[in-house]
């Protein structure tokens, strides 16, 4: 994406909240839901005199998601305080990692309609989460410390992406392969996995960095493709205009599609870092990386390459499949059942998804009667707007879709000759059609087509149908 001569940089920090019982820090419960302030204890209140004691399942968890990113994993890390006075932390600092993460040099490669892309990650490190604050008319600003001491990992990708749709595309790529490891539920709505945009721009050729901004707290796909949006247009027209660009944290505003300044960006060095002196340094042996190692399913990678050798289905549709693992098992259920394997995975990523409600993978639909609509279809037996209606009709009921062809008489009519009497009537009644394809009017042409396929009750071959009408009409020229 390109504006005015300009292009974006675009770097993401993705904070997920690992799905462990506990906080880093102390046995509270990390649920999410629970009534303001009732899962908090002196540790994760910041109390002076506690000691906190590290959760080692946060670990494992962190090592896990860096494994399945390609990072190199660290034998000896440690933590560190980062000190900043924001009203959502008690103990008025965090502890995070710093110079000595658990993962780093990592990266992961994302499918676009324009190819293959490789994006880097720099590191990944653990941390505790603040609270919430809650804004309310009568009672003013509010704070929930539900949230203190939840586990994190901290993903900071290179900035490596040009566009929206890169952005996205990553955030999609690593949400999955999270899933796939079992560490978080990347629930956006709920804030388990939420994301950092740092932009800038610089002129087309140009290798030197521009400044950047960062936008805080993004929870949605559609409101970070936005944010970046506005914001690229935004700081180009600055640049334009002789501005100089402020290094600075931005809130987007939903509503108006418009990002805002908070407050000035911190550097490390006003985080004073130091390490953390209440916590021992995290040492990994070989034999617990390899236990580890060992933990790490087949990814969307793999599944994804599998999909494309065996099945002949394009990059970008495998990427669409494997983005859960949930949708990845019911393609690979149904694709041992049919002898159409990519008609199948066509009809999953333009049907089930078109049904599936936001954040689920139930489908009410058996892969074995996908499979048998997938064979029906892929075999002519049916034509593509029988097989968008019997997976709908399927989702309201699952039934055999064999049946229902056959009760409801609802077989593709591949018959050339039932179809061409058909086809001449329709250019019999519609002379004024005829005239505008004379005149080189295309869309006369699928106003026919329409009408011919509505004749058939939308069950004539379309193909056929097609091919029929383009020789009729070719006389007519």
């Amino acid at each position: 994406m390109t504006y005015k001569g300009y292009e974006m940089v675009i770097g993401l920090e993705t904070h997920v909240e690992l799905k462990t019982d506990t906080k880093i820090f102390c046995s509270c419960p990390t649920t999410f839901g629970a009534e303001p302030n009732t899962h908090v204890c002196p540790v994760c209140m910041g109390y002076p005199g506690t000691l906190p004691v590290l959760n080692g399942k946060v670990v494992e968890y962190a090592i896990k998601a860096g494994m399945a990113t390609n990072c190199t994993i660290a034998r000896y890390s440690k933590e560190d305080r980062k000190n900043y006075f924001y009203p959502d932390l008690p103990k008025a600092y965090q502890i995070s990692q710093y110079d000595l993460p658990l993962c780093e040099h990592g990266w992961l490669d994302i499918e676009s309609e324009d190819g293959a892309k490789r994006i880097g990650i720099t590191r990944i490190h653990i941390e505790e989460d603040a609270g919430k604050l809650v804004h309310d008319d009568e009672h003013g600003t509010l704070i929930d410390c539900n949230r203190c001491g939840v586990p994190l990992i901290e993903i900071v990708s290179e900035p490596d992406m040009r566009s929206p749709e890169e952005a996205v595309a990553y955030l999609r790529k690593l949400r999955a392969i999270i899933l796939y490891t079992g560490v978080s539920d990347c629930k956006m709505q709920e804030g388990s996995l939420r994301c950092d945009v740092n932009l800038s721009v610089r002129k087309i050729g140009e290798t030197e960095f521009g400044t950047r901004t960062e936008m805080k707290n993004l929870n949605s796909f559609q409101f970070i493709a936005k944010a970046i949006e506005y914001e690229f247009k935004r700081q180009v027209d600055a640049v334009e205009k002789g501005e100089t660009i402020v290094q600075e944290t931005r809130r987007f505003d939903s509503v108006t599609g418009k990002t805002s300044a908070m407050r000035s960006k911190e550097d490390a060095n006003d985080y004073r870092y130091f390490p953390d002196p209440d916590l021992p340094p995290i040492v990994m042996s070989e034999a617990e990386l390899d236990r580890l190692r060992a933990q790490i399913p087949v990814l969307p990678d793999q599944r994804k390459h599998e999909y494309v050798e065996k099945y002949g289905i394009s990059p970008y549709n495998g990427e669409l499949l494997t983005g859960q693992m949930e949708i990845a098992d019911y393609f690979e259920a149904g694709a041992a059942l049919t002898k159409y394997p990519k008609t199948l995975g066509n009809l999953i990523i333009s049907e089930i998804f078109r049904l599936l409600p936001q954040d689920s993978v139930s489908i009410p639909v058996s892969a074995a009667n996908m499979a048998k609509i997938a064979d029906m279809y892929g075999g002519g037996l049916i034509n593509s707007g029988t097989a968008k209606k019997l997976v709908s009709r399927l989702w309201e009921e699952d039934a055999d879709p064999a049946e229902i062809v056959e009760r409801e008489g609802l077989g593709q009519i591949n018959d050339r000759e039932s179809l061409a009497p058909i086809v001449a009537e329709v250019i019999a009644k519609n002379p004024k059609s005829i005239e505008d394809f004379r005149k080189g009017k295309l869309q006369a042409v699928k106003a026919l087509m329409g009408q011919a396929m509505g004749k058939t009750g939308g069950r004539g071959n379309p193909a056929v149908i097609q091919e029929i009408l383009d020789a009729e009409l070719e006389k007519l020229k």
